[in-house]
């Protein structure tokens, strides 16, 4: 498209990138005022950028945008995008819509309520439940500005009544809400965070080492880059509002059964949420962002355990980016592997302090770390392997109650290596494996249930699958049918164990 003398529509918002390019944080400020608008709507980009002559028109086109217009004046550039594509704007004219997300209602001071102890032998899923599409619509619509909060809070509700019911139907000990609410187990928290924001993975690309190659190994590593998404931080962080507390007060009105709920890691979101050209323009560096992600996460959990949560879970599987990615020579797809790591010594002692400071004084048997190899994917050749031994000395000195593992997987390792876990945490043992579609057999799961009990002792076992069974809404790993089934399976094998 040539240039034209000037703009035949009116831009509804717009802003100026100066001379940023498409690699250094460009892409970023378009998403963060673009996606306030409504489909049809239109966003001015100023620029002095040379390169971004062609970059642009590329991205609109990846990502489905239309470049209706642009002008040049010497070195300044103005770039007139539409959402969506100009057919879809109405008649009328496009109501100016604000960057910046509404204001959110005050967390609210709460009087504490009361959890129900978790048994021995207590069986769970991990976190996440396959969405309905109907759900994974909303999500979208709700993402793009398509559908309000209420409604997609409304929508949300039913989603979360079935993943329920389905866990009760299998005889599971303590329930969770299956994340219905979230695109993923742990960028969610974009879209709860103020100065925070959820972006396609897509709009990164520019922003790592050889995009083209980074393209291809998302392709192998089976990881849909159009539909998964990423956050990205404009600003200092701060929590106006639960970042899931209103998840287990939807939950606890539906069972009577101990809640348990998932956050992202203090370590997993430091890395995320730390990348140059993005984040930097708020903070100096991962350790100051790492600042108030530790507090934010000390509010919630504060919240959670008032809101009576059950358990609380933390969910660390960056960590075994850290440790076996290196021995594999090749990229993991980890979440927080776009980002800063600077060796495993390093990051092990960095991650454990962030989990402790974020522990500290908080009830410790209500607490409890996750860690898996990576869950994107049922393709077990394209994730981590390696045993627990080089987590164990980290792992031992985070002051949690509980480590729920991946275990049955034989990418795992062995499970004795876990006792030297320490003897007054308990041990959740993933004993189905969520990616294998068929089903395990109940004798087997028994055998892993009874090695179990035989290292760490009945009172400490805890009972789960190795990991979520849809950590990404676009991208679930096995059906609702399949989810329920594997953990029929695991409360069917335990009786054995319960007389």
């Amino acid at each position: 498209m040539n240039p034209s003398d000037a703009h035949s529509h009116a831009p509804d918002v717009g802003f100026d990138g100066g001379d940023l390019d498409c690699g250094n944080g460009l892409l970023l400020l378009i998403r963060k005022h673009i996606d306030p608008l409504p489909r049809g709507g239109l966003l001015e980009i100023r620029s002095t950028e040379i390169s971004v002559d062609e970059d642009l028109p590329a991205w609109c086109r990846l990502t489905g945008n239309e470049l209706v217009s642009w002008t040049k004046v010497k070195k300044q550039r103005s770039f007139l995008v539409c959402k969506g594509k100009l057919a879809e704007r109405a008649a009328a004219p496009v109501a100016a819509v604000a960057a910046a997300a509404p204001a959110a209602a005050p967390v609210r001071t709460r009087t504490p309520v009361a959890a129900p102890a978790i048994p021995a032998l207590a069986v769970m899923g991990i976190g996440s439940w396959p969405r309905p599409r109907w759900m994974v619509e909303a999500m979208h619509a709700h993402v793009e500005g398509r559908l309000s909060e209420a409604a997609f809070q409304e929508t949300a509700d039913d989603a979360v009544r079935l993943a329920m019911a389905a866990q009760e139907k299998a005889g599971v000990d303590v329930i969770t809400d299956g994340e219905q609410r979230r695109d993923s187990y742990a960028s969610f928290v974009a879209s709860r965070l103020d100065n925070c924001q959820l972006i396609p993975l897509v709009d990164l690309l520019p922003l790592v080492d050889h995009p083209e190659e980074f393209e291809a190994e998302l392709r192998a590593l089976d990881i849909p880059a159009g539909d998964v998404r990423h956050p990205a931080v404009f600003g200092r962080l701060s929590r106006s509002r639960p970042l899931v507390a209103h998840e287990v007060d939807f939950a606890r009105t539906v069972t009577n059964k101990p809640i348990k709920v998932a956050l992202p890691g203090p370590y997993l979101l430091a890395r995320t949420m730390w990348m140059e050209c993005i984040s930097d323009q708020a903070y100096a560096s991962r350790e100051e962002i790492a600042e108030d992600i530790v507090r934010v996460l000390r509010e919630e959990l504060a919240e959670l355990m008032d809101a009576g949560a059950a358990l609380v879970q933390f969910d660390e599987p960056v960590l075994s980016e850290v440790v076996f990615s290196g021995a594999k020579n090749k990229r993991s797809f980890m979440c927080g592997a776009l980002s800063e790591s600077l060796g495993p010594e390093h990051e092990l002692g960095f991650a454990r302090d962030l989990l402790n400071a974020v522990l500290d004084g908080m009830p410790r048997e209500r607490t409890a770390l996750h860690v898996c190899r990576g869950n994107w994917t049922p393709d077990e050749s394209v994730a981590l392997a390696g045993s627990y031994e080089p987590l164990i000395g980290m792992l031992s000195q985070v002051k949690v109650g509980a480590y729920l593992l991946e275990m049955c997987t034989p990418r795992a390792g062995e499970m004795e290596i876990l006792t030297a876990l320490p003897q007054e945490a308990r041990i959740g043992v993933g004993v189905v494996n969520q990616k294998d579609h068929h089903t395990e057999a109940v004798d087997a799961v028994a055998r892993r249930i009874e090695q179990a009990i035989g290292l760490f002792g009945r009172e400490r076992v805890l009972l789960h699958p190795d990991c979520g069974f849809a950590t990404f809404a676009d991208n679930p790993i096995c059906c609702t049918g399949s989810a329920q089934d594997k953990l029929a399976v695991i409360a069917s094998a335990v009786q054995r164990f319960r007389a």
